[in-house]
């Protein structure tokens, strides 16, 4: 449901069926009760016994907004390729999700439905009959799709900007947090690691490779609790699986039924590419991909580099105001039926920050922000382990930029490194 709601077939398709059979319901109405076809006003519409008239105007409507749907075809594509070319292959997941774009196809599809639907309505014989309505109705429709025609193409105009796509990512991967995580901001711990292996585990293997995008966690804490055993993921949301390789661990295998087995097996959407539905890291991933293609030398960006730092430190700062998952589950209290990993500040700081670091050492602007993103991530958490973390990783960024970098152009770093010293040195000793 996450990807059919991501993707450009299920709300298009779900528009162009309701605007088919509105068309269709309209007209056969409009034959039923004659009456209505006189509230159309005789100087909109002169004609109100000629059929030919009303074919002549769903024929027209319904050829031209098939010229129209592949013209919003060919921009769609346009701009696929190019977002795919100049920023990332990734964030094309993000541009299928557009809801202006599922709109505009369903929009313009519908109205060719409709059309195609009143148009067997408008006949000679036996009787002639014009669903004069039903063809105002197309007509209107048709003047709405010249005018989302004009919306949509100012909406792809902003949507390109690198500056928005980095908003959306970023504004998509807070929501995600704020759904996955609870609120609350207490001392976090470091959940990185799950529950020892036990000594009588027996591996379930993937029958699928492909990354881990989701993870039903109340199938699998009911179908251990129906076995009575207790299951362990080997690997957290976002890693790859390959088949016939440990997916999870369990006590007690002969417990488990083959019809049970296969409900675990199906509690993990396994894919191709991971999604944003429970991967944190992707959105980062994401971010830091469009922040690497603009330092590189051949674009040499750092505008664009310093708005994805800012972006980062947007999601890394919700993550950190959040209460951290807990990679035990109990059912019923004090028995433990799951082990799942999440991904931790750690790894996520790193996978935001590490890459940038290494390819802006001779960038003292990007290098700056990164600094001043360590240290607005510090003033948001609480845990000592994390802000130990942040002022190490910005004393490793004031130690690259030293390898190129003049005492002149160091300055600013180092002052910089020690306000982040100071502040954090302040909150632990507090």
């Amino acid at each position: 449901m996450y990807n059919l709601r991501g993707g450009f077939l299920v709300r298009p398709l779900i528009i162009a069926l309701a605007l088919g059979a509105a068309g269709a319901l309209l007209s056969w109405f409009e034959e039923v009760f004659p009456p209505l076809s006189n509230l159309v006003p005789p100087a909109l519409f002169p004609s109100h016994s000629d059929p030919q008239v009303a074919q002549v105007i769903l024929g027209g409507i319904a050829a031209s907004i098939m010229t129209v749907v592949s013209i919003v075809f060919a921009i769609l594509l346009m701009t696929l390729t190019l977002a795919s070319m100049q920023f990332s292959p990734r964030i094309i997941v993000s541009f299928s999700r557009d809801r202006v774009t599922q709109w505009t196809l369903g929009i313009f599809l519908g109205t060719f439905s409709y059309c195609m639907a009143a148009l067997p309505a408008a006949r000679s014989q036996p009787a002639p009959f014009a669903p004069v309505a039903t063809v105002m109705g197309a007509m209107l429709l048709a003047i709405a799709c010249v005018g989302w025609l004009l919306f949509f193409i100012h909406h792809i105009t902003r949507a390109i900007s690198v500056s928005n796509i980095v908003d959306r990512i970023a504004t998509e991967t807070v929501a995600m947090i704020e759904t996955l995580m609870p609120e609350g901001r207490t001392a976090r711990l470091n959940h990185s690691q799950s529950e020892p292996p036990g000594v009588d585990e027996t591996p379930i293997l993937a029958e699928t490779s492909g990354y881990i995008r989701f993870v039903d966690i109340p199938t699998l804490v009911n179908a251990a609790k129906y076995c009575h055993v207790t299951l362990r993921v080997l690997r957290r949301v976002g890693q790859f699986v390959p088949a016939g390789t440990p997916l999870l661990m369990t006590t007690k295998a002969s417990r488990i039924e083959p019809e049970k087995l296969a409900e675990i097996r199906e509690a993990f959407d396994l894919g191709a590419s991971r999604t944003l539905e429970q991967d944190v890291e992707f959105g980062i991933l994401q971010i830091v991909d469009i922040a690497l293609r603009a330092i590189s030398p051949a674009v040499n960006d750092p505008t664009t580099a310093i708005g994805s730092i800012d972006q980062l430190s947007r999601i890394l700062i919700r993550f950190v105001s959040r209460e951290p998952l807990s990679p035990l589950y109990y059912d019923p209290p004090g028995i433990l039926r799951l082990s799942l990993p999440w991904i931790d500040f750690d790894h996520l700081a790193t996978s935001a920050f590490e890459q940038i670091r290494m390819y802006a050492k001779g960038d003292v602007a990007v290098s700056l922000r990164i600094l001043r993103a360590l240290g607005d991530i510090a003033g948001a958490t609480i845990n000592s382990s994390e802000k130990d973390w942040l002022r190490e990783q910005a004393r490793r960024i004031v130690a690259g930029c030293a390898e190129r970098l003049s005492e002149e152009e160091m300055r600013p770093l180092r002052q910089r490194l020690l306000s982040l010293e100071a502040a954090t040195a302040v909150t632990a000793a507090e």
